[in-house]
């Protein structure tokens, strides 16, 4: 019992402070020895494709393009694509009044990896940068986002998503936000020191060249299209300095879709990519993924649990326990307890934005459960309905 215990608190540890610790350590000490290979230099101004899928996104369309066209890079060298296959809300027509898009429409919808893939046929330059519709690029985000594919070994750029946060947040919109603040940090730790393991759907680029068809049932497009380029042994660079920014879930309950849906893909990624743990084939590359994403997607969840009930039954059977014993127990007392006050509070909206992590984090954790199981039972759908943000 005390095995399971120490194991389950071993893993928790290690996917979110050890893994992080191991690469900053890594990462000072690669600066004494060495010089970084891959350098963003300026200068470079290759032609790019701006790639948009888009469902039903009327809404976004005119903030979109009024985004895209005031970026900082020659509008000569620019080219803009939407694919809005499926959408009959008139956003081919929206698009139709800005000459400088390439508009392509299907009628049926297929969902977003069928788009992708139909699209990418009409791309002619080396470079694509995928974006979302309801997402506002900073204006030097491409060419900030070119520098990286200066070094040929970069087939993939990954960037920053940044949610909006005022003073006073809900427990979504501060959950939301410093997950993701963290996890910049360790993409950036990643990136540094090898290559960072996937990219964000939100803002990503790659070469044009390295692009495969995704199988059809594909959940996680984005990071199915990174990894199989890192799998082909070119580096995916991540770059703070571009970054699309977005406001966070209308509520929890939407929040928990989207949840839900990475997860799915996570453990369909786990399945479909067994080789990527095999270091002695990708060497560095497996350690990270399994260390960043692989812990979370399976084991994460499952340790939360063991570790309750493990720690309850050895106090309770144990007449000399271990102090340390009693401490941990007192402490997970106090983290579902602030897992309580988070769900209580979840709809205010306050300055103290960490007291809603404890919460974020066991509403994440039971979403990669429900993912895992609709994975399993088959329960999924690629033909996904975003979900809703706050205005």
């Amino acid at each position: 019992m005390q095995i399971v215990f120490w194991i389950s608190l071993a893993i928790i540890l290690y996917a979110y402070a050890g893994y992080t610790l191991i690469l900053f350590i890594s990462c000072q000490i690669k600066k004494l020895f060495t010089i970084d290979d891959i350098t963003p230099t300026s200068g470079y101004e290759p032609e790019v494709t701006l790639f948009i899928t888009a469902y039903n996104e009327a809404g976004s369309i005119k903030k979109k393009m009024e985004n895209s066209l005031d970026m900082d890079y020659p509008k000569e060298k620019l080219k803009i694509v939407w694919v809005t296959d499926g959408s009959n809300d008139n956003s081919a027509e929206l698009l139709a009044v800005y000459k400088e898009v390439t508009i392509l429409h299907e009628n049926i919808r297929k969902g977003k990896i069928h788009a992708m893939n139909r699209g990418m046929q009409f791309v002619n330059t080396p470079i694509v940068i995928f974006s979302d519709a309801n997402t506002s690029l900073n204006r030097e985000a491409i060419r900030e986002i070119v520098k990286l594919f200066r070094h040929d070994k970069v087939g993939c750029v990954s960037c920053e998503k940044r949610i909006f946060m005022g003073d006073k947040e809900t427990a979504v919109s501060s959950g939301e936000g410093i997950y993701w603040q963290y996890e910049s940090q360790i993409k950036k730790l990643e990136s540094d020191l090898n290559s960072t393991v996937g990219a964000a759907g939100e803002l990503f680029a790659i070469r044009t060249a390295l692009f495969n068809p995704v199988k059809p049932d594909t959940i996680l497009d984005d990071f199915m299209i990174s990894l199989e380029i890192a799998r082909k042994g070119y580096k995916i660079k991540y770059t703070p300095y571009a970054f699309a920014q977005e406001n966070a879930s209308l509520n929890i309950h939407e929040e928990r879709k989207r949840k839900i849906r990475i997860a799915s893909g996570g453990i369909q990624t786990f399945f479909r990519k067994p080789d990527l743990l095999n270091p002695f084939r990708y060497g560095f590359l497996s350690f990270q993924y399994f260390s960043h994403k692989v812990l979370r997607w399976i084991f994460v969840p499952l340790a939360f649990i063991t570790i309750l009930i493990t720690n309850i039954l050895i106090v309770l059977k144990s007449q000399y326990s271990q102090v340390l014993f009693y401490f941990v127990l007192m402490a997970q007392c106090l983290f579902y307890m602030l897992i309580l006050a988070g769900w209580i509070l979840r709809n205010r909206r306050i300055r103290l934005k960490l007291l809603f992590m404890p919460y974020y984090l066991f509403v994440m954790n039971y979403s990669i459960i429900e993912g895992i199981l609709r994975y399993i039972t088959g329960s999924y759908t690629v033909l996904w309905e975003k979900s809703s943000r706050a205005d």
